[in-house]
């Protein structure tokens, strides 16, 4: 049985909901496919539900400096993981709802649950029905990368997925990868009250940012009694009686660490391996990322490419920027590329840090004239007033065109201060249009400007 459609989604991430909304809005006629959870790894197993717990984590930190601020709770400090868990499948839960609901009572969606492949650049098979159209839409995602380590295959682990099943503490929280993933579920178990252990086969943590910014959040790490074991450069397992050794070959300390948990969080990959994509003619990287251009088109006409499963971003905002760029050029006449957007994401430890642009060291590659900024978070009056004076603020300028680079700032409300940097570079404004604004006092913001005007040459 085949069925014709003005256009197929696969994916109900962040990118194929709202475009199946424009799509109908436009007359035409849309099927939805999903094989499992309706609103992505966003809702189900990454922002939301994440977040979720990193809040609950916020709130048992903050109760145990209540006296800090004058502030007296009777007794220990306890965490009900049961709890925490039902609320995180709470929240997850309405936000997945949600989503299945919009779909479902969308006006020409037809919405199909079960696993989607090609038959042919132009039909696609989901359970006893082939589907086709003109036009296929992949908003297939990511999921968790799980390494060929030695003994991986001998011991129990979870992946940033599977560790939201656990409605227990873990004793010993061994975390493999010293990355945005693994150091959040650091410090919300450590938090919980777990001891932990981040295992890291490079130098240093993240090691995509720039130094100051990497040193600066081990130091945090390291003050809340988070262990971090760096250069693991032969990273092994080996069941122990009800533990688990993990080798990890460093320069200095012990060769292995006895954890009673592990949780890989290594990297991820894209969800192409069983779509079939070659009976589509449709092409992937070495590491199979479908292949786009700049409006997110793939190899074969008809077919687009959005989300994680392209490789051009891995966050909810780049899914929903690649749904934002695919509708304007198809829908609005607007032509709109990947190309012209900066990167920015944000790194949720507590006090968080908001990323835009280049680092330093991308910065010194350009070959531009580089003027940077600086100021601790100990020297702004919104971190000292709430006992949160961890990090520093960094702002990277192009001396002659007084652009905005790039900048960090790990700090108390960084992730939202960050987006006044943000706007100001995607207007292609200069530096100086900040420092003529007026800020709200007191707030981190209001301090960029004074950043700004102590510009001094990159060293």
């Amino acid at each position: 049985m085949s069925r014709r459609f003005d256009a197929i989604i696969i994916g109900a991430g962040q990118a194929g909901p709202p475009l199946a909304g424009r799509l109908t809005e436009a007359g035409m006629t849309v099927a939805l496919i999903e094989r499992k959870l309706f609103g992505g790894t966003c809702v189900n197993t990454g922002c939301t539900p994440t977040k979720t717990l990193v809040a609950s984590a916020y709130a048992a930190h903050l109760a145990r400096r209540a006296a800090d601020y004058g502030v007296t709770i009777g007794g220990r400090v306890g965490v009900d993981m049961k709890v925490v868990k039902a609320r995180m499948d709470a929240v997850s839960g309405r936000s997945r709802q949600n989503v299945e609901s919009w779909l479902k009572g969308m006006d020409k969606c037809t919405v199909f649950k079960g696993h989607a492949r090609f038959c042919s650049p132009r039909e696609i098979i989901v359970g006893d029905e082939v589907l086709i159209s003109e036009r296929i839409f992949l908003n297939v995602g990511g999921r968790a990368a799980v390494p060929d380590l030695p003994g991986i295959d001998r011991v129990k682990f979870f992946t940033n997925s599977s560790i939201l099943e656990l409605d227990t503490l873990p004793p010993h929280l061994v975390i493999v990868g010293g990355s945005y993933i693994g150091l959040e579920f650091a410090q919300i178990y450590r938090r919980f009250g777990s001891e932990v252990t981040i295992v890291e086969k490079g130098p240093r943590l993240i090691g995509r940012e720039d130094r100051e910014i990497s040193e600066a959040i081990r130091e945090i790490l390291e003050n809340e009694g988070i262990k971090i074991r760096l250069d693991a450069e032969c990273i092994s397992f080996t069941p122990k009686g009800s533990q688990i050794g993990v080798g990890v070959e460093c320069s200095t300390d012990e060769p292995e660490v006895l954890g009673s948990h592990v949780l890989l969080a290594v990297g991820r990959g894209p969800n192409t391996d069983d779509l079939d994509l070659d009976k589509a003619g449709l092409e992937t990287d070495k590491r199979g990322y479908i292949s786009v251009d700049d409006q997110l088109r793939t190899n074969v006409p008809g077919i687009w490419a959005l989300g994680d499963c392209n490789g051009r971003g891995a966050f909810t905002h780049t899914s929903y920027n690649d749904f934002e760029i695919v509708a304007a050029n198809l829908l609005d006449n607007d032509p709109r590329r990947v190309s012209d957007r900066t990167m920015a994401y944000a790194l949720y430890i507590d006090p968080p840090l908001g990323r835009v642009g280049m680092s330093e060291a991308e910065a010194r590659k350009s070959g531009k004239r580089v003027l940077v900024g600086t100021r601790p978070m100990s020297r702004v009056s919104r971190a000292i007033e709430k006992g949160e004076t961890q990090g520093l603020m960094k702002v990277l300028v192009d001396a002659d065109s007084k652009a905005i680079l790039g900048a960090a700032i790990l700090g108390t409300g960084g992730d939202e201060a960050i987006h006044g940097i943000i706007d100001i570079i995607h207007a292609k404004a200069p530096y100086t249009a900040i420092q003529r604004a007026m800020p709200i006092h007191p707030t981190v913001s209001e301090l960029i400007p004074t950043v700004l005007g102590e510009l001094k040459p990159l060293a």
